[in-house]
């Protein structure tokens, strides 16, 4: 690892000269390309320069022992460099981590109402709310795709595309088949329901990514709808796209422009469609590794939304981690659920890496 390390400090000193060169500094192209690549070694560099600079205290530390004057405030000292030291290492270990080829790009959010019926989609548009006050917290841009209403207030399901930093590194987390039990606006007797809303996370894929054929794909267009008379154009500005050899269809109304409606629509299928060849590539890995922290699986039920209790609970983490306040949760307080699951999938990755 350490002799990694040397080699990632060598390069970053190496990037930076460049920067400063006529040549470099002279051709933007050329800078912004050599910049971008010392921002992405920039943190392991200057954690490996204080992880050296620990170890230069800890031997100092050391040298002092051997002074009775100086021993007791050298085994302070001593103490604190080895602590410093180890919780470097350990920095180090995770940045060195594979990095998810998707981290830096933005998402896809697909929110469908599942068992329940009603309250299932009510349920949805619950969702759908949380992660909208997330984003405004994070600064993220949030734009609806597509949505079908009902007469409630529920969603049957919404598209919607989050812009902004970090954004699918911490809705990945997202995907899967989200549970609430609660007693249903629809419900006169006051019983308890338990119902359940599906929730799709799609990185945005460009055209670079995956090639979408359009002669495999028809495009219809219609006048947009909605219920209650909502969202309803007099042109027909509305999409549907149709994967012809899958025949995966995806529809966007929520733009008054037929353009960008299609472009929206094109490209939550260019999406589709690359989810879909990586699920095929995760669930061979997915069987040699069953014990992964968030496989991925569509179908996993991720966490419970107990409502009577106002306790939401994430059934991949463990122990006494594994429960949240429900009222900060919905109010898009998301953050210190989702450290939560980045944490337990660092260690899952390390102790697969330490066992290769």
């Amino acid at each position: 690892m350490f002799e990694k390390l040397k080699l990632v400090t060598k390069q970053y000193e190496e990037l930076l000269s460049r920067l400063e060169q006529p040549e470099t500094y002279g051709d933007p192209a050329r800078y912004a390309q050599t910049e971008r690549q010392a921002r992405e070694l920039q943190p392991l560099a200057e954690t490996y320069a204080a992880w050296e600079k620990a170890g230069e205290e800890l031997r100092q530390a050391e040298e002092m022992l051997s002074d009775p004057e100086l021993k007791e405030l050298a085994q302070e000292e001593l103490s604190e460099a080895k602590q410093k030291r180890a919780a470097l290492e350990q920095k180090l270990r995770l940045l060195l981590l594979p990095k998810d080829p998707n981290d830096g790009k933005n998402v896809i959010l697909e929110i469908r109402g599942g068992v329940g019926g009603e309250e299932g989609m009510l349920f949805a548009a619950d969702l759908f709310r949380m992660y909208s006050l997330y984003a405004d917290k994070r600064g993220w841009k949030l734009e609806v795709a597509n949505v079908s209403e009902t007469e409630l207030g529920g969603f049957k399901e919404i598209s919607c595309v989050v812009e902004g930093e970090g954004a699918w590194s911490r809705l990945k987390f997202e995907a899967g088949t989200h549970r609430v039990q609660r007693v249903p606006v629809t419900e006169s007797g006051g019983r308890i329901h338990t119902s359940a809303a599906t929730v799709a996370v799609l990185p945005e894929v460009g055209e670079v990514d995956f090639k979408l054929d359009m002669n495999e794909v028809k495009i219809d267009t219609y006048r947009s709808s909605g219920a209650g008379g909502q969202h309803v154009n007099k042109t027909e500005s509305a999409i549907r796209v149709t994967h012809l050899p899958t025949g995966m269809v995806v529809e966007c109304q929520d733009e008054r422009s037929q353009y960008k409606n299609k472009d929206r629509a094109l490209q939550i299928l260019r999406a589709r469609l690359y989810e879909a060849e990586q699920e095929k590539q995760r669930s061979a890995v997915a069987a040699e590794r069953k014990s992964q922290v968030g496989s991925g699986d569509r179908s996993e039920r991720v966490r419970t939304y107990n409502f009577p209790q106002n306790r939401v609970t994430d059934h991949r983490l463990t122990g006494d981690n594994k429960n949240f306040n429900l009222s900060a949760v919905m109010a898009g307080d998301l953050d210190e659920l989702l450290d939560a699951l980045i944490t337990a999938d660092q260690a899952e990755k390390l102790k697969a890496q330490s066992s290769e």
